[in-house]
This record gives structure tokens, sequence and C-alpha cells, in this order.
């Protein structure tokens, strides 16, 4: 540990002067592996789940390990991930698909690599007034007169269908390309009938043959780009869709939850170089986010008030605390007044979330292949490669020992043996069945989107 790291731990944990510090350096060196790197500078996008890193840091688990550790929140994904390979950040807070984008060389080309899973869920899905309006009539009601949930696209189709007719385009928001929030709007919009478009290696708008035209936004945009009618709805994380609610502007209308119950959401990436030349730093850093996962989640979210106050810190996503918590802590609001409980709307470790499943990889493949990201079709055998290239379950199976070890954790908590998949699910707002041991077989299954050695050339889809 630097003088400077032990400083900084005396001083904040017994309020000690910089000569006291200093005389105590000694008794706070680092136990266990020597870390390569104790000074880390990570980004991170102002979004609540970002929270395991704010925790980690706000709790001492960094600390504890060693780390002095600088957050920084950045100004868009495609910003973040060139600072993480240009090495201006030592890791970031990433979606997972950028990791997975820039391994397979779509958009920026570059080894990256993530041992930890920060979350499962917590995006959702909102349209403006006007059009929540328009939908509203096309929509089942439950037995209280409520909106029946979980709200599908058909409903949307008809407001489509209506624009088109009068040559009117729809357009929404997305983060970005390789974003859960872009899979997940495809993917529940194509449940419902509405085409989100395809990429090609000469159009990399994904609006080829869309009745849908999706954009990036970045994410504290959304709801001002939406209140001025610029796009007509947004997939994103929180805090920005009950932001809509609080602003009056949008109605969510459905979670990624119920998209695909407790899907993968975002990772923490970092070059394959840098694990390389930090392989006891990066278990270190594992280590703590690990932790500030299980503090997150432990005794029924007992925790999540105080995580609310820490995220609306300025320095963190500095949003409105009543905004936050309306998810964070197990609700989540669609039309105004209309707050119904969603207990596992963000998870940060139930269920093995912070585990990094090769499955969790294959599915964003299978939607890389699905829109034409990944242009040709490709054997089973290339996504379980990509996927073991990418996530890396062996560091996060040594900080998982290593808390045991140290009585931070129990092995109870981890998965026990696992080949690094998943058990087929049909948790799907659609009901098909995914496999992630049978990325093809699952492609096939889909009406819409690319399969087998289709490809999509000009405007069209060729071959079978």
């Amino acid at each position: 540990m630097t003088a400077k790291a032990a400083f900084l731990k005396c001083s904040r944990k017994i309020g000690l002067g910089l000569a006291a510090a200093a005389f105590l350096v000694p008794m706070v060196a680092q136990a266990g592996p020597k870390l390569e790197k104790d000074e880390l500078k990570l980004g991170f996008i102002k979004l609540t789940d970002m929270a395991p890193l704010a925790i980690a840091k706000e709790k001492g688990f960094f600390e504890d390990e060693g780390l002095f550790v600088t957050l920084e929140p950045q100004a868009n994904w495609k910003v973040l991930l060139d600072r993480v390979i240009s090495g201006e950040l030592d890791g970031a807070h990433m979606l997972a698909g950028q990791p997975l984008g820039a391994t397979i060389g779509f958009g920026t080309k570059a080894d990256v690599v993530t041992a930890f899973s920060m979350d499962l869920n917590g995006n959702g899905i909102t349209v403006s007034n006007d059009v929540w309006a328009a939908m509203k009539p096309h929509l089942p009601k439950d037995k209280d007169g409520k909106v029946a949930h979980p709200i599908k696209a058909d409903a949307l189709k008809k407001v489509i269908d209506k624009l088109k007719s009068e040559g009117k385009s729809f357009n929404m928001g997305m983060v970005f390309p390789v974003s859960t929030h872009n899979y997940e709007l495809r993917y529940w919009l194509a449940s419902g009938g509405i085409h989100p478009g395809f990429y090609s290696p000469e159009n990399i708008t994904g609006q080829i043959g869309a009745d849908a035209l999706l954009s990036v936004t970045p994410p504290p945009q959304m709801p001002a780009t939406l209140e001025a009618g610029t796009i007509s709805g947004y997939s994103v994380g929180e805090p920005w869709n009950q932001q809509a609610v609080a602003k009056g502007i949008g109605v969510p209308v459905i979670t990624d939850y119920e998209i695909w119950k407790n899907n993968p959401e975002k990772v923490f990436g970092v070059t394959k170089d840098w694990a390389a030349k930090n392989a006891n730093t990066h278990v270190a850093l594992v280590k703590a986010l690990i932790r500030a996962g299980k503090w997150l989640d432990e005794n029924n979210n007992a925790n999540r008030a105080e995580a609310v106050k820490i995220l609306a810190k300025p320095e963190y996503v500095g949003a409105d605390p009543q905004v936050i918590a309306n998810s964070m802590t197990g609700t989540f609001e669609y039309e105004k007044g209309d707050k119904r409980p969603v207990p596992d709307f963000n998870v940060f470790f139930r269920y093995y979330a912070t585990f990094p499943y090769y499955s969790d990889a294959v599915w964003y493949l299978t939607q890389m292949r699905r829109w034409g990201q990944i242009t040709e079709g490709k054997p089973d055998a290339w996504y379980a490669d990509i996927a073991k290239k990418v996530y890396l379950p062996d560091v996060y199976n040594q900080a998982a020992k290593a808390l045991v070890a140290e009585g931070k954790a129990k092995a109870d908590e981890f998965p026990a043996a696992t080949d690094g998949y998943r058990p087929a699910t049909a948790d799907f707002i659609d009901g098909v069945a995914y496999d992630g041991k049978k990325p093809n077989a699952y492609l096939e299954s889909l009406a819409i989107g690319l399969k087998g050695g289709q490809t999509v050339t000009g405007n069209k889809v060729a071959g079978k």
C-alpha cells in the first residue's frame, strides 16, 4: 500500500493528522498477495446500477483490500470504453455487450474482459404521454380495472401502424448499439411484431427495414429528449424511467425483469492486458465488489435506504433521492400514481447475480447476430469460444474463495459446481426458451431476426 493510500485510510477511519497517519503506515500494510497496483481510477455512468462501485468505496471495501480508488463519471459509454482501452481508466462499470462487442470488433476493436457481473435487471422502457394515450385503449385490464401487466408490444404496433399509414416515422432512444437496453428494446418490439431494424457493414444505424427507428441517446439526456419530442420513447436504466414519471412527461410501460426475468445487466470491465499485468489487483477489486453487492442485497434489501442516500450524492448518480428510491427499494411506478411492487427490479447479489456466466455472454452474442452486428452465421462452438475469451469465472472464483476463507462470505452464496452455463429458461415476455449451449437453435426459434446463413445486403436479407 502506498503512503498516500495508507494516510487516506487512517485519516478517514480515525481522523488522524498527516504526521500520525504517516507514523501508522507500517501498521496497515497489505496482507495476502502483493498488489501490482494499488491506486486506481475507475469509470462509471450516472445510473443506479453503478451502486457496487459507490458502496465499495463508501463502506471501505476497497480500502480493506489495500486499494485507493477514485471513481470518475464519464460522459457516455463510448468515451468510457475508449478511456479503459487507452489506459486512462483502470476499469469501469460497463454495458455487458461492450467487452463482447470490442472483442469481436463491432465498433472499437480491443481485447476487453470481465470477471464480475454487476447486477440483474434494472432497466425499463418508457413512452411519451401521447403514445401511452394511444396505446391504452388496446391494453387489457385486470380484475381491479387497472392496466394488466406485463404490457406487450402488440398495443404499440397498432400505434406505429397508424403512424406509418400517415407517412410518419416512430423514433425511440437507447443508450448504445451493444447495450442491454438496445437488445431488450428490440426483443420487446419484435415479440409484438414490430421490426426494430438490421445493421449491416455498410449501414451501422441499425434501422434497415425498421418499423421503429432506434438511435443512441446518453442516459441522463433521455427525459429531456423525450420532452423535446425528438423521440417518442426510450429504453434506459434507472433513475431515468422514474424521472419521466416525476416530470410528468412519459409512462414506463415495462421493466426488463418482465422482458427477461433476472437478466444480466452491467459488468465490470478491464482490458485483457491490464488483467494479465495486475492479476492480484484484479482479484482484490472483485473481492471488494462482491462484498458491495452482498451488502446491497442482504437482509431483504435492508440497506437500500442508505444506498439511495449515497447514490443521490452529486459525485455518483446525483438525482433526487425519491426518484432513485422508486426502483431501488423494491417498487416501480408506471403510470403516475400506479406504483407496483417489483422486489427484484434491482438485484446485486441474489441468484448468483455477480457470477460471470458464459451463457449470459452467449445471449448477447445471439442478439448481435440476430440484428446483423455479427454479419455472418457462426457455429455454436464460436459462441462458446468468445464467451470463454471474455468472461473470467476463474478470477471470480479466486475472489470468492478468499472471502469465504476470511469469513466475509459463505460458500453457499456462490455457485457450487458449474460449467458456466445457467439452466435453459423460458422466462421471456414471449415464452421462447433460451439454452446458452444451443445458440443457433435459439436464433431459429425467433420469428424476427437473422438466422442460419442469412446476411443483410443493401436493404434486404439474403440467404437461408
